[in-house]
């Protein structure tokens, strides 16, 4: 048995500290430094994944076979150039991050020094980490980036649960927008319902709970059989009639939702035609 490739981390926050400990659990890479803004981040990195020493330095990394970069995204170029300067890199090097909404090629100072370069991106949220570490398998992962890196990290994600998806490295920020829309817009959209609600009388607490079967059957539908099939209501009935009123009613309590109402509404209407096709 071949022995496990050694892996450094540079900002390691929630995403590094919950795929280290996996990897740990796993026994399928040696976490070897960890390096932080400060020892004390380090230090409490460290002790969340049980493995690891605390680096005080770039200078004071030792050798590693794979550098992962899981500082905030605005300062992962930062980080790699850092890295790279430190002359720990040549060609028998990977160096990677877990950015949604960068490419790979941000590592570009890495691979000038011979390293191979990826990304790769699990599609879901960080800021419960223990929860997970516990439930991890079955999470996508979008990847990208040099083959020869790959062929190494994807069984490294692979045998802690993941499902790994290849996509365009020049369509990153296309790809980390469809997440937004699924997650972030979602929240504002059902927010949006729940204002509307209340316009009507209905206490907050109380249209969640009205809401919530709605919610759950209409996603539960969405994943199962298309957002074709799925559509329902008076667009996809072609009840122009209730639209219009529902519209200029939204209108009047505040233009804002008016306006987001009218685009919805355009964009259904295209689904709709789709869902016909069908």
């Amino acid at each position: 048995m071949s022995k496990p490739k050694s892996l450094s981390i540079i900002g390691c926050g929630k995403v590094g500290q919950t795929l280290a400990r996996l990897w740990v659990q796993h026994q399928i890479v040696q976490i070897q430094d960890i390096l932080n803004t400060s020892i004390e981040s380090g230090t409490r990195a460290a002790a969340f994944v049980g493995a690891g020493r605390v680096a005080s330095s770039y200078a004071d990394l030792q050798p590693a076979d794979i550098f992962l970069i899981t500082a905030p995204d605005d300062q992962i170029t930062a980080c790699c150039m850092a890295l790279a300067n430190s002359g720990h890199l040549s060609a028998s090097h990977i160096v990677f991050h877990c950015s949604g909404a960068l490419p790979s090629s941000i590592l570009d100072s890495a691979s000038q020094r011979g390293a191979t370069i990826a990304s790769i991106h699990p599609i879901r949220s960080f800021a419960m980490p223990e929860k997970v570490v516990a439930d991890f398998a079955g999470t996508y992962c979008g990847v990208e980036g040099d083959q020869t890196a790959l062929d190494v990290l994807n069984p490294l994600f692979n045998t802690i649960g993941a499902q790994t998806v290849s996509i365009q490295g020049d369509a990153k920020v296309l790809y980390h927008a469809a997440a937004v829309f699924a997650s972030n817009y979602l929240v504002t959209l059902l927010d949006t319902a729940v204002q509307a609600y209340g316009k009507a009388g209905i206490p907050q607490d109380v249209a969640l709970k009205m809401m919530a079967s709605l919610v759950r059957e209409t996603t539960e539908n969405v994943l199962q059989i298309g957002p074709e099939q799925a559509l329902t209501g008076p667009i996809a009935r072609n009840d122009t009639a209730t639209v219009i009123k529902q519209y200029r009613s939204v209108n009047a309590w505040d233009k804002r939702y008016g306006r987001l109402y009218k685009q919805l509404g355009k964009l259904t209407a295209h689904l709709a035609r789709r869902q016909k096709k069908k």
